[in-house]
């Protein structure tokens, strides 16, 4: 039996500049490529119709045929991966896994139970970093610790980018790829999921967007204000390093993007509880309302506040929303409706293709102002005024909501000057006690 060491891909979907996979090809003889779908993320997608699953899998199905134009293949495999392990090492002679890191809870605690076991069998258990410029613990303040502030945060991060002299990787050794006969494939179906009629985007990184994004990103309406890349980073079909190094020089504004990325990835890290917590734990005071007859109206779009409902709208048919309208849906349901964050959170969690808890967490938490944020509660975005900023034209909210102006549209849900002060009341309420 061939003695062979297994590259394990999770985030990190691409064969170029993938740093475990490059050091994997360069130290390893024999390198077979693994991809799993784990069930204990699979399981808990009540929807089976799921365009990100649909997505991983065209994405592995298409480097399975380049590893394979390359003498080589992926094994696929589904199930969850501490039953999967055992199985494997009886199945080949494993003598190392490499794979790159991931920080979210889940990921941390199913890489320690594998590296424990793997460990046990004499299996050395190599990890990387690779979907973050800088991980936890390398961006830290003058006492050691992490910064809960953004600003200061981001200085020290870009400080450090322009010493750092980041780089995208070289060309790899594809000749230490293992040699084998195609492996089976995967479908859909196999994985008890469905079809969908949603499109991803390209994940070009266009330069021109990037170049003039400061200046188009927050009006909705604009067909290339942003670069829609947020799914490519999320599952690394794209290298955080190359987009970095392209963002820097071009537009400040974009890079600063990928600035907050990685601080909520560090919240995450240093701070776990924030997955069903407030960063600021007396925010856990708030009495919320959580009327459901008013979350329902916000899922479906029929709130009566037209940006409101066309971000809804568009979520719903694209699993995209404009980044400024999910700061103005996201104050609506926190703010206005006075909706535990927790519920908005995890119908994004469910909808939009670019889903990333550190991300999706930290938003949310900025918007109902219980997260790191230096702004305290009373931030509440005004819908109307915010159209008038950001869709004059009512481009955006005609293309969502083509009943706007006539009977059938429904009358706003409350009034927002009520719904500013009872949102003001109610947390001052909640924090002076």
């Amino acid at each position: 039996m061939d003695k062979i060491t297994l590259f394990w891909f999770r985030r990190d979907l691409r064969l170029e500049d993938n740093t475990g996979l490059f050091y994997a090809l360069q130290q390893e003889k024999n390198i077979l490529p693994l991809f799993i779908f784990d069930t204990n993320i699979l399981d808990k997608l009540e929807d089976k119709a799921d365009a990100r699953v649909e997505f991983i899998l065209d994405q592995i199905q298409s480097l399975k045929q380049k590893l394979e134009d390359r003498g080589s293949s992926l094994l696929i495999q589904h199930g969850k991966p501490e039953e999967i392990y055992p199985k494997l090492v009886e199945e080949y002679d494993i003598q190392a896994v490499y794979t790159n890191r991931d920080y979210e809870p889940y990921a941390k605690e199913r890489d320690q139970k594998i590296e424990k076991f793997l460990k046990s069998k004499n299996i050395e258990f190599f990890t990387f970093k690779d979907q973050l410029i800088f991980e936890p613990g390398e961006i830290l303040n003058g006492s050691g610790e992490f910064y809960k502030v953004f600003t200061p945060f981001s200085k020290v991060w870009l400080e450090k980018f322009k010493q750092s002299k980041i780089q995208e990787l070289g060309e790899s050794n594809w000749k230490n790829l293992y040699s084998t006969a195609p492996l089976p494939d995967f479908t859909l179906e196999k994985l008890g999921f469905r079809s969908t009629e949603i499109k991803i985007p390209s994940k070009v990184a266009d330069q021109d967007i990037i170049q003039h994004y400061d200046k188009t990103r927050n009006f909705p309406a604009k067909e290339k204000g942003t670069s829609r890349l947020g799914i490519h980073l999320r599952f690394g079909t794209i290298s955080i390093r190359k987009l970095a190094l392209k963002a820097y020089g071009l537009n400040e504004t974009y890079l600063n993007e990928l600035i907050w990325r990685e601080f909520y990835q560090m919240i995450l890290a240093y701070n776990p509880t924030v997955v069903d917590k407030a960063f600021k734990p007396a925010y856990d005071a708030i009495p919320w309302r959580n009327n459901e007859n008013e979350f329902k109206a916000w899922c479906e779009g029929k709130t009566g506040y037209p940006i409101v409902d066309a971000g809804m709208r568009e979520l719903n048919a694209t699993g995209y929303m404009h980044n400024r309208v999910r700061m103005i849906v996201a104050s609506f349901l926190t703010k206005h409706l006075l909706i535990d964050w927790r519920w908005g959170e995890a119908y994004f969690a469910s909808k939009l293709l670019d889903f990333d808890l550190s991300a999706n967490n930290g938003g949310w938490q900025w918007a109902a102002g219980t997260g790191t944020d230096a702004q305290p509660y009373f931030r509440v975005f005004n819908p109307e005024s915010q159209t008038e900023k950001f869709d004059k034209d009512l481009k955006y909210i005609k293309k969502w909501v083509p009943e706007f102006g006539t009977k059938d549209y429904p009358k706003p849900i409350v009034d927002h000057k009520f719904a500013r002060q009872r949102a003001l009341d109610t947390y001052k309420k909640a924090l002076d006690q």
